[in-house]
C-alpha cells in the first residue's frame, strides 16, 4: 500500500481540523501505559546528563533504530545533540525512586545513584536500576512542537542484571501511576 499523503484531506476531500486541548491530549495518553527509561548522555566535558522518559519506541530492525522524545530546552537533549550519542536505560520494577529522581529536575542527581561509563558507552549506564541498556548514535532529529524526536541507531545492548528475577520485570507508567509486568 502506497503512502497517499495528506493533501486534500481524507479521501480527497478538503477538511479543516483543530487540535484537541493539551489537557485532553494528556488525559488520552495517560491511559496508554508504557515502559519507563532514563535517557543519559555526557556533555563534551564529561558531565553526565539524564532524564526520565516514557516516550521510547522501536523504529526499525535494519538498521536497529529506536526513538526517544525529549522536551525542547532540556539540557539532556542539548548535550545529546552536541555529543551525537545517548544511552537508554530501561528501568526494572524496583527502580521507581530513580525514575522519580530523574523526572524531578533535582540538580546533581548523578551523585545520588550508582552509575558507570566505559569507553564504548554512549552515555552513563544505570546498571543497578536497568534491566537493559541500549547505546545509540543519533541518526536524525525532528522537532515537533515543544519536543524533539531523536532517532538513535543502536550499536550495543547490555542486560546488566539478567540473573536477578526482580531486575528483569520492567517498570511501567500509565493512568498516572507506576506498575510492573511480572517476568517468569
Amino acid at each position: 500500500m502506497a503512502d497517499s499523503g495528506l493533501e486534500g484531506g481524507a479521501m480527497g476531500r478538503s477538511t479543516t481540523m483543530t487540535a484537541v486541548a493539551p489537557t485532553q491530549f494528556r488525559s488520552l495518553m495517560s491511559t496508554f501505559p508504557s515502559g519507563v527509561s532514563i535517557v543519559t548522555t555526557s556533555d563534551l566535558d564529561g558531565q553526565p546528563w539524564g532524564m526520565t522518559c516514557s516516550s521510547v519506541c522501536s523504529v526499525a530492525v535494519e538498521p536497529p533504530t529506536l526513538l526517544v522524545c525529549l522536551r525542547e530546552g532540556s539540557p539532556t537533549l542539548a548535550a545529546m545533540v552536541r555529543r551525537s550519542t545517548f544511552a537508554v536505560n530501561l528501568l526494572h520494577a524496583r527502580a521507581r525512586s530513580t525514575a522519580d529522581l530523574f523526572a524531578s529536575g533535582t540538580p546533581h542527581r548523578f551523585d545520588l545513584v550508582r552509575w558507570s561509563v566505559d569507553s564504548e558507552a554512549a552515555g552513563p549506564h544505570l546498571s543497578d536500576d536497568a534491566h537493559a541498556i541500549a547505546d545509540c548514535r543519533i541518526s536524525r532529529t525532528v522537532r515537533i512542537g515543544d519536543h524533539t524526536v531523536v532517532f538513535g541507531e543502536v550499536f550495543r545492548v547490555e542486560h546488566p542484571a539478567a540473573d536477578v528475577a526482580d531486575n528483569r520485570s520492567p517498570l511501567l507508567y500509565g493512568l498516572r501511576e507506576y506498575s510492573s509486568w511480572s517476568v517468569r
